[in-house]
């Protein structure tokens, strides 16, 4: 480690800093946005029921079958 060596702290981070010391509540806001979007309960029949019903495709999509 050189002697006059500082940690260095992008931009970016200082900003996120300030950001937070501003506004303390700024991880809960977020974190019930994602509850409000992203975080449902999944419905586990449905999505069975979607993965069964896949049909596989073909290796070449644009090829017709001529069995």
């Amino acid at each position: 480690m050189p002697l006059f060596w500082k940690p260095y702290r992008s931009d970016v981070t200082q900003f996120i800093d300030t950001l937070k010391q501003q506004r303390p509540t700024l991880e809960s806001e977020q974190r019930a946005g994602r509850a409000l979007l992203w975080d449902r309960p999944q419905d586990l029949d449905a999505a069975a029921e979607a993965a069964a019903s896949r049909v596989p495709q073909q290796a070449y999509v644009y090829q017709t079958k001529s069995s």
